[in-house]
């Protein structure tokens, strides 16, 4: 069991996608595997078996080339630019006391998904003041203390481009869920993404059912590779972890604030005991220089942040 432990660990890629989603379910709760090492301990000290505890090496020593580098602290001081992410969840019962925590935390640029039509004013009075500038398209939106422009949807780039320029009758990344925006910094033009990616579901007929998500991302590739600006941030509901294969190509492109600058997994869904990391900041063109996770407001996730500079 140890040895299949650490090849399943060590050979997850080779997983095939096509019996349910199966590698992708696999790699979105990846660094849990890891939870079976003590288990498996305990049972080769209780049979007192030597062969077991030196079969448990490969499983660590795999664990460890996976995730170890996640264990210590990677942040730095400094930055010239605090972001901060969430999904402030469509039923949550206090959106203005979640507006007031975020507006505490002094970032500079703050990012929300999920936002319903009916707490979108709630949002807009109670951020007006610590934020004068924001965009919002559907049920995503940016609140800067910078000043914005050229806001836009993001829609599907798979037939139409990454940015078409009217909403195509069957687009997959609805216009409500993605957009992009402008930030005028003191350094220059960022270009900012918003996304709250479609939902993933388990069911023991469909296996792990990705495909919105997963055209979603794709979209997002796109858009992300066609950008002329160099300085790119993507921040949003992603509805995945970066462990998932079907991030590589925005992975490719973009890096994860919390893999570079972070302490720990960062993990942030669900708020009570958070144990993936599917809200995500992605940066391409800055220097993350320390990234966290805030506690929990009024939302089922928790929000993230992350300070970068130039």
């Amino acid at each position: 069991m140890a040895l299949l432990l650490g090849l399943l660990m060590a050979l997850h890629a080779q997983i095939p996608n096509r019996i349910g989603n199966l590698g992708s379910l696999v790699e979105s709760v990846l660094p849990w595997f890891g939870a079976f090492v003590p288990v498996l301990l305990a049972g080769a000290l209780w049979r007192r078996s030597a062969s077991a505890v030196v079969a448990l090496l490969l499983p660590v020593v795999v664990w460890l080339n996976l995730f170890g580098g996640q264990l210590g602290d990677r942040s730095h001081s400094g930055g010239d630019l605090t972001v901060i992410s969430q999904n402030v969840d469509a039923d949550n019962s206090d959106p203005a006391g979640t507006a007031r925590d975020l507006a505490a935390s002094g970032a500079d640029l703050l990012a929300l998904e999920e936002i319903t039509p009916q707490a979108l004013d709630t949002y807009e009075k109670a951020l007006a003041t610590t934020y004068p500038y924001h965009a919002v398209q559907g049920t995503v939106g940016l609140w800067s203390r910078l000043p914005l422009s050229g806001t836009q949807p993001v829609y599907d780039g798979m037939n139409y481009g990454p940015l078409a320029a009217t909403r195509p009758a069957d687009a997959t990344l609805a216009s409500d869920r993605a957009m992009r925006t402008t930030v005028a910094t003191q350094q220059g033009p960022l270009t900012v993404y918003v996304a709250h990616l479609g939902s993933v579901r388990v069911n023991p007929r469909a296996g792990f059912s990705t495909a919105q998500r997963n055209r979603g991302v794709q979209a997002l590739a796109e858009a992300v590779a066609a950008e002329k600006n160099e300085r790119v941030m993507l921040l949003g509901d992603l509805n995945g972890t970066l462990d998932d294969r079907a991030f590589a190509d925005l992975t490719a492109q973009m890096r994860s604030a919390q893999d570079v600058a972070g302490d720990g997994f960062g993990f942030s869904w669900p708020a009570a005991f958070p144990v993936a990391r599917i809200d995500q900041i992605l940066v391409r063109g800055v220097r993350p220089e320390s990234a966290w996770v805030l506690p929990a407001t009024g939302s089922d996730h928790r929000p993230v942040a992350a300070s970068v500079s130039w």
